[in-house]
């Protein structure tokens, strides 16, 4: 009897070893197994199995991350200070490399945007900065991604989310948009003054060659002046419509004083 519990205890003691070595990997992962400090050959998702005791599992996602950059205080080119913060999207290629290779990938990567944000950014102008902000995060995202790569990491996008200016440069800013809206109004103007000259210059030209189309733009005046005045206006009438009439009251002397 004592042999028969002894067998049973150690059956149910091989069984808890066996059972405790089951592992469950979903999808999105992947795991890095250590048998005695050496690494072995990853395992995909799946119901695995390590050797209790002897090996040890490390998890590693394999889906993208996303990290906010926290505001960094960043001197431009030009010399003004902002705050700029970003965020990075990155995700584990190779699982062994990230775990071999850096402690902690998510914090090393981490620090390594930031510190590579401010050094891109100390290299621009604040105009380049508000401007071509798509060709500074290319910028980032390329040199991020050439640090991470001997990790396994790929740095798939980086994004500069937010821009603190100044309270001073915004003013200044805002002044500099004014003027130049000012001054694009006047150019506007300065244009269509142009252009109504001309086209005055035109119509004195016709006028000039057709004497009659003054009298005809005359009396237009007058029809619209009649129809938006309900009043009674007085215009004076050229000499030359009484000439016929004039002419022949002077004939008309001539004949009675022979």
């Amino acid at each position: 009897m004592q042999a028969v519990g002894g067998l049973g205890i150690l059956i149910l003691f091989v069984v808890a070893i066996l059972i405790s070595g089951i592992r469950v990997l979903n999808e999105y992962e992947r795991g890095v197994v250590f048998r005695l400090g050496r690494v072995t050959p990853e395992i995909g998702p799946g119901l695995k199995w390590i050797i209790p005791g002897i090996d040890r599992l490390v998890k590693v996602s394999t889906r993208i991350i996303t990290m906010d950059i926290p505001p960094q205080d960043v001197i431009t080119r030009d010399n003004v200070t902002v705050k700029v913060n970003a965020v990075f999207y990155f995700r584990v290629m190779e699982p062994t490399k990230a775990i071999l290779e850096v402690e902690n990938y998510i914090y090393a990567t981490s620090q390594l945007a930031q510190t590579t944000l401010r050094s891109v950014l100390g290299e621009v102008e604040l105009d380049d900065l508000l401007s071509n902000r798509e060709k500074i995060n290319e910028k980032l995202q390329q040199i991020i991604d050439e640090q991470t790569d001997p990790w396994g990491v790929k740095v798939t996008a980086v994004e500069v989310k937010h821009i603190d200016l100044p309270s001073e440069m915004q003013r200044a800013m805002a002044r500099q948009a004014e003027a130049e809206r000012e001054r694009r109004a006047k150019v506007i103007a300065a244009q269509g003054e142009f252009e109504a000259s001309k086209r005055l210059s035109e119509a004195a030209a016709v006028i000039h060659a057709e004497p009659a189309a003054l009298q005809l733009r005359f009396l237009q005046t007058l029809a619209e002046i009649a129809t938006e005045n309900n009043s009674t206006t007085l215009f004076p009438v050229p000499i030359d419509l009484f000439a016929p009439f004039i002419d022949s009251m002077k004939q008309k002397m001539k004949e009675e004083n022979k």
